[in-house]
């Protein structure tokens, strides 16, 4: 049985964590060797520090950064943290970690299941993966349609009425 190249790097990679020898892991990751994960971020000093790119090494994962200035090429995270800074401002606040992580699972369910989303057609993502968004989209659709027809037979209907 073969071994390919991916397998020698992934176990080289396996062996040095385990060894908790940061040398040694930085020697397969600085050989070629493909990392484990790949961390796309911004260009954000916090992305950047020594102590973060000492800690993505240290546990096997890489790291890209997008181009300076171009907050496009990770529009889907800019996009979701534009939201939750505006409309969960309250996050920033909290300091206990416990009480943050209770907070964001509340904030993961909010966004999911609760809040509309305007790419996906104005339903949650919560019904767009479990096949409900079309429905949801056409009965709106009809509504608006037996809504403004309604308005125009009304309308109709009443004209003589008005002085």
């Amino acid at each position: 049985m073969r071994t390919s190249l991916a397998q020698v790097g992934t176990q080289a990679l396996r062996a040095a964590i385990s060894s908790g020898n940061r040398d040694a892991l930085a020697d397969v990751v600085s050989g070629g060797t493909p990392p484990l994960l790949l961390a796309v971020s911004d260009n954000g000093p916090q992305m950047r520090s020594h102590t973060t790119r000492e800690f993505m090494a240290a546990v096997a994962i890489a790291q890209h950064f997008g181009r300076p200035h171009t907050p496009t090429d990770q529009a889907w995270i800019e996009t979701l943290f534009g939201h939750i800074k505006t409309e969960w401002p309250h996050l920033e606040k909290i300091t206990d970690p416990g009480g943050l992580e209770l907070e964001l699972d509340q904030v993961r369910l909010d966004y999911n299941t609760i809040r509309l989303h305007a790419s996906l057609g104005y339903v949650t993502p919560d019904d767009e993966h479990e096949g409900r968004a079309e429905a949801i989209r056409a009965a709106r659709r009809d509504g608006l349609t037996r809504a403004r027809d309604t308005r125009i037979a009304y309308r109709r209907t009443h004209r003589n009425n008005q002085p």
